[in-house]
């Protein structure tokens, strides 16, 4: 693969002891449909890409399911853009390859994580400044990308907690809710949390939540009206449907319900499920309350800021990063990228605990 500028290829930098393939594996959506499995197609040799003069090249090794990865297959987000096009929104490796300028700031066989359209592929080419540095290539720091982030900000900058007020957080033992209830407990809040086993249950425990409710197995909305007759202060809310209809009638009066997402209905055609949103004026305005949403990329001029300010509480040992490979799932642990789409269904099915991750194994003879 010929570099023409012949000072810039001294400074295309190989890891040594091997070298990068010319093809990868990636995933790809060559159709829109929010059916994963019909929108995204697993492509054997695509060319490994070329980083840039700003760019490092990542071999990726651990990367992030999200729920609205679902979205992205069907378009939701951008109507401009047309399959094919590449999915996955975060990843986990090490720098293999990098452009002069990005030289500057990092190395190969530097762990780095980055957020970027493209992470489900073998390597992925991220501009240094959208990269964060790592101290190694750990799964636990993929939860804090998108899922730590996300109940960082929106709590920080939405929530306005104080010491004593009640929190209920839906979906509590997922990828993003696990923070949510741990960063509420921070803040000496009382923490309430929705999930759908006992197994579940318990690991909310274990994170500090104070009332964990089954929803398979008790009325919740049965529960917050008997153990919270004055309603609840604030919702981290991300299911949407019955769940945000529950949720909005147990507001207390100023309360806040912060709209991190509505997984509930992302498999439908039109990617909501139904709520009785013609009585939402008359419960917001009886209650002083509000109902406020939140999607991450709004808020990138603090993003760095967050992503450091929980490594540093993981680091200390403050933060539990909780991630599910998909041990306990019918076929086995989520490696390589072909169990993209297991990961996928087994989120919407409810199972995880924590953040899914999938491992990219290399069989590469490297030297890192």
């Amino acid at each position: 693969r010929p570099i023409l500028d012949m000072s810039y290829s001294r400074h295309f930098l190989d890891f040594q002891g091997s070298s990068i393939p010319s093809s990868m594996k990636k995933l790809v959506v060559t159709k829109l449909s929010q059916n994963f499995r019909e929108a995204v197609t697993l492509q054997q040799d695509s060319p490994v890409p070329l980083p840039g003069d700003g760019d490092l090249l990542v071999r990726n090794r651990f990367v992030g399911i999200n729920a609205s990865d679902i979205n992205y297959s069907a378009g939701r987000y951008d109507a401009s853009v047309k399959p094919p096009f590449d999915i996955g929104f975060e990843g986990v490796g090490e720098v293999v390859a990098l452009g002069l300028s990005a030289s500057a700031d990092y190395t190969v066989g530097q762990a780095v994580a980055y957020v970027k359209a493209g992470s489900f592929a073998e390597y992925t080419v991220v501009p240094a400044r959208q990269a964060v540095p790592l101290p190694s290539v750990k799964p636990e720091f993929l939860t804090l990308m998108v899922s730590g982030a996300t109940a960082y900000l929106s709590l920080k900058e939405l929530g306005d907690l104080s010491e004593g007020e009640k929190v209920l957080v839906t979906a509590a033992a997922g990828g993003t809710g696990q923070f949510a209830v741990q960063l509420a407990k921070k803040a000496k809040c009382h923490v309430i949390g929705t999930c759908s086993s006992d197994e579940k249950g318990g690991f909310l425990k274990s994170i500090g939540c104070d009332r964990t409710i089954n929803y398979k197995t008790e009325n919740v909305e049965a529960v917050l009206r008997k153990d919270y007759p004055e309603g609840v202060d604030v919702v981290y809310e991300s299911v949407g449907g019955k769940m945000f209809d529950l949720a909005l009638n147990a507001l207390a009066i100023k309360g806040r319900l912060i709209v991190i997402g509505f997984i509930a209905g992302y498999q439908n055609p039109t990617g909501l499920q139904p709520i009785k949103a013609e009585l939402l004026p008359a419960k917001l305005l009886k209650k002083s309350a509000s109902v406020r949403g939140f999607f991450l990329n709004h808020y990138l001029s603090d993003y760095k800021m967050a992503l450091q300010h929980l490594l540093k509480m993981y680091e200390r040992g403050d933060l539990v990063c909780e991630v599910d490979f998909g041990d306990m799932s019918p076929e086995g642990k989520f490696t390589g990228l072909e169990s993209v789409f297991r990961a996928v269904d087994y989120m919407y099915m409810g199972k995880n605990i924590g953040k899914i991750v999938v491992e990219l194994p290399h069989s590469v003879n490297s030297k890192l």
